[in-house]
């Protein structure tokens, strides 16, 4: 028997003449930006951590934060993610300047778990102060007595924070989703 398998001769692919390319190119998750080991991945690192640690100072320069378990809350949830985001920018950092990808499926998932267990304790954070601030400024009208401002800044920027992890956490989640 006489047969020649693929593996022994291997047998080239025919060119195609009509010039169309027979797989179209496709965008891989790796080339888009605000994937972590990227200048976009880095720049959303940053702005959580700067509004993370805005939420985190202004509400912890207050006073009177201590008495409302959502404020203590908020302060808890942007330390934490004043901890993820640095230490992650500290990762794609160091990935930028040694020109490494960080496409390892063991890693992605590590980043994807902890964006989305972050991203959402700031959120619900968020909206617990949310929820007391209005509850103090409009319907306990006590403003004269709070910290009004401060408060509804802090929530402010725990809810920008919040708006720059989401992007962080759903390109993760894609990406370990592709493979």
């Amino acid at each position: 028997m006489n047969v020649s398998h693929g593996s022994v001769h291997p047998v080239e692919d025919v060119p195609t003449t009509d010039g169309a390319v027979p797989h179209p190119l496709r965008v891989r998750m790796k080339d888009l930006p605000g994937m972590p080991g990227t200048h976009g991945g880095l720049a959303l690192r940053l702005s959580q951590l700067f509004f993370s640690a805005a939420a985190l100072v202004v509400m912890a320069t207050t006073s009177d934060f201590p008495s409302v378990t959502a404020f203590c809350y908020l302060v808890a949830a942007a330390g934490l993610q004043c901890l993820w985001s640095c230490s992650l920018a500290i990762v794609d950092v160091y990935a930028l300047l040694v020109r490494r990808t960080l496409q390892n499926h063991r890693v992605v998932c590590f980043f994807t778990l902890g964006d989305g267990m972050t991203s959402t304790l700031t959120f619900a954070a968020a909206c617990a102060s949310a929820g007391i601030t209005v509850l103090i400024d409009n319907d306990l009208d006590s403003c004269a007595h709070n910290h009004c401002a401060q408060f509804e800044t802090a929530t402010a920027m725990a809810f920008i924070s919040w708006f720059t992890a989401l992007p962080s956490f759903l390109l993760n989640f894609w990406s370990l989703a592709s493979r």
